[in-house]
């Protein structure tokens, strides 16, 4: 019985995991706290603005200048396909004659 409740625990775990999809991280100093977004910047200089909300945890002092790791994930909130229905360049391209 005890092996059941594990495996279901360990099923219900691995299937959290897969919903959430993969996760990303960035790190380097605050640049800019909001409260509907932290900005970063990364080792190469580039600032990352991450969106946040009231499900965003927080450990410790969140402010300016504080070197922070941020977990985050993305995932798409509209696709807009251009060339629906056309073929693709190479696909219009002719096979040579045959001799």
């Amino acid at each position: 019985m005890k092996h059941a409740i594990v495996l279901a625990i360990a099923l219900v775990a691995s299937a959290a995991a897969l919903a959430a999809g993969k996760t990303y991280q960035v790190t380097g100093p605050v640049v800019e706290v909001r409260p509907d977004a932290i900005v970063v910047e990364n080792k190469d200089k580039e600032k990352w603005e991450i969106a946040r909300d009231a499900n965003t945890t927080v450990n410790g002092e969140l402010k300016q200048g504080a070197k922070v790791t941020v977990k985050y994930s993305m995932s798409a909130k509209n696709v807009e396909v251009k060339d629906a229905g056309k073929p693709a360049a190479k696909d219009m391209e002719k096979a040579p004659a045959k001799k």
